[in-house]
């Protein structure tokens, strides 16, 4: 019996070993798999990168002017993506540029025109603009036999420019991109079109957060744009006169993907949301959610228009592609200072088409109802100013009526009255309208004092209503310059 109980125990203590055994294994194997599942969960691009940086370590060792830094954690969405870049053409900028203007390029069927875009940028910048802009370029094409061949090209066209460091052409390696095949079919798009959209919102992602660091402002063009004159300082004078105000987008094109302005510390947050979604739908789509998201829920847009679209053939397979932007003025561009004011009237205004709207460059107006004799839109500056220039047009192309049949345009000087209330005592007038529009020159010439306050006013009444679309003022030197 004794000999029996022995033989029972060292079987039980032989099964808790088993046991024991057992749960040690079951617990090492089901930390190995979580640890594999929270790689692959996390971010497949932190996990393709650190495979990346261990194969480049070496090869950059060999090739150093080759390869630049790699990014931090995709997880943190206000910081860079983990990736690794190729320089093409160009080194990494010496200092902090005002604008980067970006601009992502494949291998195209049919025409080709980003070495005419490139020419475009720089032939319409002063000396003085090509100082304070950086040229990105991205070849996204995995064709490396296309890349080396533009890279040549634009090398041999350009070589001043990569040397002034205002020009840079990178490479993402393919490796980095996510699944390109067997996406969701949305909006039934056919399955290589779906793959061109998703791999173009890729594109884009890439080169955002590429150009992260490298300015104050961004702007986004296509391969195929033609620029207007001076448009760096057209644009300079946009953010200048929307300061103080929240926007996420700024738009100087209503075509596409041109012409779209950001803040440069919002482009890693834009990068994160394109590589988010990339499947979901067109890149100009994903920025209308994304600047909704952020709060801007109106299209800011200015007019005329900076940029044109140029190409005639599509990237994708060739297709034609005969849009353009008639907003579009290349020469002459003369954007208005439109110094700081206060804006009122005493018409009846039409729902929220308040006077503040006649006075900006937006894409806006003015919407007042049948004005009367004696009615009038004031302007208020903050600070007495010469002025150069005034033009005023009313109406618009589908309510060619609502014009200011009979009026004139005043300045005036000496203000009195609160903040809130304040106005002119004197007025000079300068003219009248004439089809609706007012425009003078040589202002400073023909008034002899600091201009306060600025007035239409109504000299006849009508039954049409006024639209008042754009009121436009160039300053001159100001008195205590």
């Amino acid at each position: 019996a004794f000999l029996h109980m022995r033989q029972n125990l060292k079987y039980f203590d032989k099964m808790r070993c088993l046991r024991k055994r057992s749960a040690v294994s079951f617990l090492g194997v089901l930390v190995i798999c979580l640890l594999f599942m929270n790689l692959y969960i996390e971010d497949g691009y932190v996990l393709e990168g650190d495979k990346q940086l261990i194969r480049e370590t070496a090869t950059h060792q060999l090739n150093p002017e080759r390869y630049v830094h790699t990014f931090k954690d995709l997880s943190n969405f206000s910081g860079s993506i983990n990736i690794s870049y190729r320089y093409l053409a160009g080194t990494p900028l010496p200092r902090k540029r005002y604008l980067t203007i970006g601009l992502s390029s494949v291998k195209r069927k049919k025409g080709n025109y980003l070495l005419e875009t490139i020419k475009s940028i720089f032939e319409q910048s002063s000396y003085d603009e090509l100082k304070e802009i950086a040229v990105v370029v991205q070849l996204a094409d995995f064709d490396s036999a296309w890349c080396e061949g533009m890279v040549q090209d634009i090398s041999q066209k350009f070589a001043h420019h990569i040397i002034a460091g205002r020009l840079i052409v990178i490479h993402v390696p393919e490796e980095y991109y996510p699944v390109l095949d067997g996406l969701k079919r949305n909006y039934n798009d056919p399955e290589d079109r779906v793959k061109f959209r998703s791999k173009q919102n890729v594109d884009y992602a890439f080169l955002l957060n590429f150009c992260a660091n490298l300015s104050d402002y961004y702007v986004m063009l296509e391969d195929d744009v033609r620029c207007s004159k001076n448009f760096l300082t057209a644009v300079k004078k946009v953010i200048t006169s929307r300061e103080g105000s929240y926007w996420v987008t700024l738009e100087f094109s209503k075509l596409g993907y041109i012409g779209k302005l950001y803040h440069s510390h919002d482009l890693p947050r834009l990068a994160h949301f394109l590589l988010m979604f990339y499947q979901e739908m067109p890149c100009d789509w994903l920025l209308i959610h994304f600047r909704g998201l952020l709060a801007q829920k109106e299209v800011i847009r200015f007019k005329p228009s900076l940029f044109q679209h140029m190409g005639y053939y599509s990237s994708y397979k060739g297709a034609e592609n005969k849009l353009k932007d008639d907003d579009f003025e290349e020469e002459s561009f003369d954007i208005p200072d439109n110094p700081p004011a206060n804006l009122h009237t005493n018409m009846n205004v039409f729902e929220n088409y308040e006077a503040s709207k006649a006075y900006s460059s937006i894409d806006e107006y003015f919407w007042g109802k049948a004005p009367s004799t004696g009615d009038f839109y004031g302007i208020v500056f903050e600070k007495p100013i010469k002025i150069s220039k005034i033009k005023v047009i009313t109406g618009t192309e589908d309510r060619q009526n609502d014009i200011l049949h009979h009026g004139a345009l005043e300045v005036g000087e000496k203000i009195v009255g609160s903040k809130k209330g304040r106005q002119c005592t004197t007025y000079l007038r300068l003219g009248e309208f004439k089809n609706g529009n007012f425009e003078i020159t040589d202002v400073e010439h023909k008034v002899l004092f600091d201009i306060n306050c600025m007035r239409i006013l109504v000299t006849k009444s009508q039954k049409e209503w006024l639209i008042i679309r754009s009121i436009s003022v160039w300053t001159s030197q100001t008195p205590n310059q």
